[in-house]
């Protein structure tokens, strides 16, 4: 079974992760004028309206020159997306680091997990800006190509736990890991939109696990099922059954409701 390459080093949005003390220094300025320039950019979307915002507007209010906004970001939409550059870092840090025995769906739910941790550390701003997105297409739009980077590297991962030369009539291991990876995200998306929509209010982590728990039912027990007897990427749990004796076989790292669920399968002859 092919194994995703893991990184050797840590590394930024801008390059290797600083192992000085004047390199922490240097990113936290930069990560506090990012800051400063999404919030005015999301201050002056609000009071002025979006296409009435300029970049020179922006960078003025931040306090900073034209030329260190574009240090920073790409266009005056990226402004209020400070962000995720530096969550994909952090979300590819947990799929490099992953034990060989998790499940890899479970990896990829701890991966967006770090994307939910993002919008909740700032509620209020992450309520705002949901409303701008709704408001302006082209916001949206670019949140939308935001998320769908998250969505590559998750695919990009599942694939990677399978060796695709070995793939075979009946192996569904290939389609399962890309509507797995969609399904996670979609996940994401549909807990956090109900979390902005009530004010930002409520346990939005609590609310993810247990859209994990119905992804999980859904595919983990079936990615990895045409693999041989033994493989890393196996099902959580196998039975036989012969007359009235079921056998059961499970990971280790299976959880006892997945257990129960295939022997309850098998039980009722499905």
């Amino acid at each position: 079974m092919a194994q995703p390459i893991k990184s050797a080093t840590k590394s930024t949005a801008e390059g290797p992760a600083p192992a000085t003390a004047n390199g922490r220094r240097v990113a936290a300025q930069r990560h506090r004028v990012r800051q400063d320039l999404a919030a005015s950019a999301m201050h002056l979307f609000a009071s002025r309206g979006y296409e009435a915002t300029t970049v020179d507007d922006i960078a003025a209010a931040a306090g900073v020159a034209r030329r260190t906004f574009f240090r920073h970001f790409r266009s005056k939409e990226e402004a209020i997306f400070p962000d995720h550059d530096d969550t994909l870092v952090r979300v590819q840090a947990v799929l490099d680091s992953a034990e060989p025995q998790e499940h890899p769906l479970d990896t990829v739910c701890r991966g967006i997990t770090e994307v939910l941790r993002m919008y909740a550390e700032s509620p209020e701003v992450s309520v705002e800006r949901y409303r701008l997105t709704r408001e302006v297409p082209t916001l949206r739009e670019r949140e939308i190509a935001s998320v769908a980077r998250y969505e590559r590297l998750f695919t990009r991962y599942l694939l990677g736990h399978f060796d695709e030369s070995a793939h075979h009539d009946g192996d569904d291991d290939p389609l399962l890991a890309e509507v797995a990876a969609s399904a996670v995200v979609a996940a994401h998306n549909h807990v956090l939109r109900r979390w902005l929509r009530a004010g930002g209010k409520g346990d939005v982590e609590a609310q993810l696990d247990h859209a994990f728990d119905v992804i999980k039912v859904t595919f983990g027990t079936g990615i990895g099922v045409g693999r041989p007897a033994g493989s890393a990427s196996a099902p959580a749990a196998a039975v036989s059954q012969t007359g009235e004796v079921v056998v059961t076989v499970a990971r280790t790292d299976a959880s006892p409701a997945e257990v129960m669920r295939i022997i309850e399968k098998a039980l009722r002859g499905g």
